[in-house]
């Protein structure tokens, strides 16, 4: 057969060739053993290659071979006939249906190209045995699933110039060149000159790299003649000459295929349609695309290549330490199942006759254990010595394509190895490089009740804290310099508390700031399982808190945590900043710093850190946007709630001004206001509001949806009068300042009466900062008064003139007051 492929690509009758290749492809694909398939499909790349795709040789019209192919025709269809017909017959009927074979080998490459059959319906690998004697670090084809598979992108056979590889493999279709050209350089037989007219006798005598030319003596002479061609290498037709030209040989230049543009070389990349193109091609029918020079991809897909190896070789340190760490953690199991082992025998010296059976249960189940975990971490560690492996594949390849081919090649297949070296990666970033398995195994045997309780004594567990069960309870807010303590409950795997010590606990609280700044921990170990962490943060700002046991996260580790400012509200007595504004009712701080104080002036203004007047909401009036005395306001992000107190409503505006809602009016029904003072938003973003003069408070949702009302009319604990300022303290409860009842009621998020503390003179403000702190502005009193979070004054701030809102500044506590009667709006800074 391969006589007569050879002998009719070379020859120029058309009409033989249709029948030769059908009936070698034909009994190629249903006959033979896979050496034979092997063979002939090496055979048939180089033949066809070299006559239709890769372009070398001359035809051969010399009757000889044209003799030599019919005849070979002729014992291929007597073979077609008395063989692959029955073999077809029975594969096409086999289980009463047609079944379509599938190649059970993968092209192993230097490139790791995919089947270069995978276009066709039926294939095999079969060029490999060939190609791997020729081509040097190829590598030895593996039985192995095809990689025709759905996850790999089949070139359309539409793109195929050749019957074997595809137009854009140029590395691929250099190395089958070279491989055809050995082939021919150490066989017997006589070459022909490709430069002799056709029936010249003279056979080749050497090989130029560079023309890629098999020359005669005659030939060779005038080449050396050339002032051109005098300075290709020559080789000879031996097996040294073979050898030398994989080395010496180089890639011919690549030029346009399409019409009139065949003396152009591929310059350019069309990155539109992924193709090597000429300078023609770029302004005809690449025009509107996204083309660049070769040497630019070429340069960004090295860039590619080098990074994923930098990727590679920092996962396969993880890898490599993981599996590290596995040997270790196998040789304490090992260990430890000594330990125990000797823990065992020791307890049942004293029971020895009555105990040996219950002795081989216990030790049977501390092998299953032993055996669990070993077998666990092995099988963990092969899976991560797989993954060292297939990195180490992927890196091998793409160090060889950086080093040795050319941009042309790099670009054209380039991004297979960043892609599937990648997707590599990526599996690695899934799963967990932590042992899957501790090292220890404990034993307990008490020989106390060993006598009475002989059929219970003894277990052997996998008993050992478990960080993932190990419970603590974090808190979000920490004080600078202030001791902050945390209680570890250590327990197994299976939620039970453990009650031993011995356990490495760490805890660190690491700054989100000032250049991640860690503060480490005081571990004290009770001995019982549990531990105490104690933490002195230094700085304030945004924190983690992390827990650890034996280097592994606890449960809700690492936690967020908001460390403030220690504030020692002892220290206030003179304002540290004075703004005019006429007559202020209420003040409130945005987290961007700016002040926003209700007037007199039935307006809103709104004053920048330094005091200046950056902006005025509303006017007098009725309307959407308009104000009649603004009491209460309240800010939430960029929305801000306006009590209009005047008009008998609640308004929602933008931080800059613009309505958006609106709702309630005069009136003592449910939703109804008989001038609304203050207005709060909590945590589920709803909407607080005091309804001054029908002494009670209203709950609404965020749209002013009525939810509930807490009535103060009525006598007892849970009455008050005249309702003013409110605030939430860090529990959710809500603080009114009954202006009517001189002192401070204290209710739950669901209105049920809680306590009641102070006795401020006309209670007018409150703020209640993160501790419990509240700070009250008494109209009457001329002062604000501060109470610690049981309720006990513990400072007041005088020579003030019938203060009403009072706000603190979420940033920095700063403590804001308006002074209605002065005409200003006082700051003053908590000492830290």
């Amino acid at each position: 057969m391969p006589i007569a492929v050879e002998g009719l690509i070379q020859c120029n009758e058309e009409d033989f060739f249709p029948i030769s290749l059908f009936a070698s492809i034909f009994i190629f694909y249903i006959a033979g053993t896979d050496i034979i398939r092997s063979y002939v499909t090496f055979q048939l790349a180089i033949s066809v290659s070299h006559k239709y795709w890769l372009g070398g040789g001359q035809p051969m019209a010399c009757r000889t071979n044209q003799l030599l192919a019919l005849g070979s025709i002729g014992v291929e269809l007597v073979v077609l006939i008395c063989i692959g017909f029955p073999i077809l017959f029975t594969r096409l009927t086999q289980d009463g249906r047609a079944v379509q074979r599938e190649c059970q080998q993968v092209w192993c490459g230097l490139l790791l190209m995919p089947c270069p059959f995978s276009t066709l319906t039926v294939h095999h690998v079969g060029m490999t045995t060939e190609v791997n004697d020729h081509i040097p670090h190829a590598r030895k084809v593996v039985p192995n699933k095809c990689s025709n598979v759905p996850s790999v992108n089949k070139t359309p056979a539409s793109q195929w110039e050749g019957p074997v590889f595809s137009p854009q493999n140029l590395h691929l279709g250099f190395e089958v060149e070279v491989a055809g050209y050995m082939s021919k350089m150490t066989s017997n037989s006589d070459v022909a000159c490709n430069q002799c007219a056709e029936g010249s006798s003279d056979p080749a005598v050497v090989f130029c790299c560079a023309c890629h030319h098999f020359l005669c003596a005659f030939c060779l002479e005038h080449h050396k003649r050339n002032r051109i061609w005098s300075r290709h290498r020559i080789v000879g037709l031996d097996q040294e000459g073979a050898r030398q030209l994989h080395t010496t040989m180089k890639p011919r230049d690549h030029y346009c295929s399409q019409p009139n543009h065949e003396d152009n070389k591929l310059n350019f990349y069309c990155e539109t349609c992924s193709l090597l193109v000429c300078l023609h091609c770029t302004t005809v029918t690449h025009k509107s695309h996204s083309v660049k020079e070769i040497s630019t991809v070429a340069k960004t897909h090295q860039m590619e290549i080098s990074g994923a190896l930098e990727d590679a070789k920092e996962v396969v340190t993880k890898l490599t330490g993981a599996i590290d760490e596995n040997n270790r953690i196998i040789e304490q199991v090992e260990t430890s199942k000594r330990t125990a082992f000797l823990a065992i025998n020791q307890a049942f010296e004293i029971l020895q006759q009555r105990l040996e059976e219950r002795k081989r249960t216990l030790l049977s189940e501390l092998e299953a254990i032993s055996l669990s975990k070993t077998t666990a971490l092995t099988l963990q560690k092969e899976q991560f010595e797989k993954m060292v492996g297939d990195i180490g594949h992927y890196t091998d390849m793409a160090s060889q394509i950086l080093q040795t081919h050319t941009d042309h090649e790099i670009v054209a297949l380039g991004g297979l190895i960043p892609t599937e070296l990648q997707a590599t990666l990526k599996r690695v970033q899934t799963i967990s490089l932590t042992p899957n398995q501790h090292s220890n195994i404990s034993v307990s045997v008490k020989t106390d009740d060993l006598i009475r309780q002989l059929s219970k004594l003894g277990n052997i567990f996998d008993f050992y804290p478990s960080p993932s069960s190990c419970t603590w309870m974090p808190t979000s807010v920490a004080r600078v310099g202030t001791r902050y303590h945390v209680k570890v409950q250590s327990k197994t795997s299976k939620g039970e508390e453990y009650p031993h010590g011995g356990v490495k606990v760490k805890g660190e609280m690491r700054s989100k700031s000032h250049n991640g700044a860690v503060v480490y921990g005081e571990v004290e170990d009770h001995r019982d399982g549990t531990y105490t962490i104690t933490l002195t943060p230094q700085t304030a700002g945004p924190h983690q808190l992390l827990i650890t046991m034996d280097g592994q996260h606890v449960q809700n580790s690492p936690n967020d945590l908001d460390v403030r400012s220690k504030r020692d509200y002892r220290t206030l007595c003179n304002a540290q900043q004075v703004i005019q504004c006429n007559r202020p009712y209420c003040v409130a701080i945005h987290d961007n710093g700016d002040i926003y104080v209700g007037s007199y002036d039935h307006c809103i203004y709104v004053f920048d850190q330094t005091g200046q007047l950056k902006n005025t909401i509303g006017s007098r009036g009725s309307g959407d946007g308009q104000f009649s005395s603004p009491w209460g306001i309240s800010i939430k992000r960029d929305v801000l709630y306006v009590a209009d107190t005047g008009n008998h409503r609640v308004q929602k505006l933008t931080s800059s001004g613009k309505f958006l809602h609106k709702f309630g009016q005069e009136g003592s029904g449910q939703g109804q206001f008989n001038s609304p003072v203050a207005v709060i938003i909590d945590s589920n973003n709803k909407l607080i509001v005091s309804d001054y003069n029908n002494y009670r408070i209203q709950i609404f949702n965020e749209n002013g949806g009525w939810l509930l009302t807490i009535d103060g009319n009525g006598s007892g604990n849970h009455s008050f009068q005249s309702p003013w300022g409110l605030d939430l303290d860090p529990q959710g409860n809500i603080h009114v300042a009954a202006h009517g009842s001189d002192t401070i009621k204290v209710f739950s998020k669901e209105g049920v009466y809680v306590r009641m503390y102070g006795d401020p003179d006309h209670p007018s403000g409150i703020a209640i900062d993160g501790e419990g702190y509240s700070l009250v502005s008494e109209f009457g009193g001329h002062c604000l008064s501060i109470y610690d979070p049981k309720g006990n004054k513990i400072h007041t701030v005088g020579n003030l003139k019938h203060p009403y809102g009072t706000a603190l500044d979420p940033r920095d506590g700063s403590v804001f007051i308006a002074n209605y009667g002065a005409k200003t709006v006082l700051k003053y800074c908590v000492n830290i």
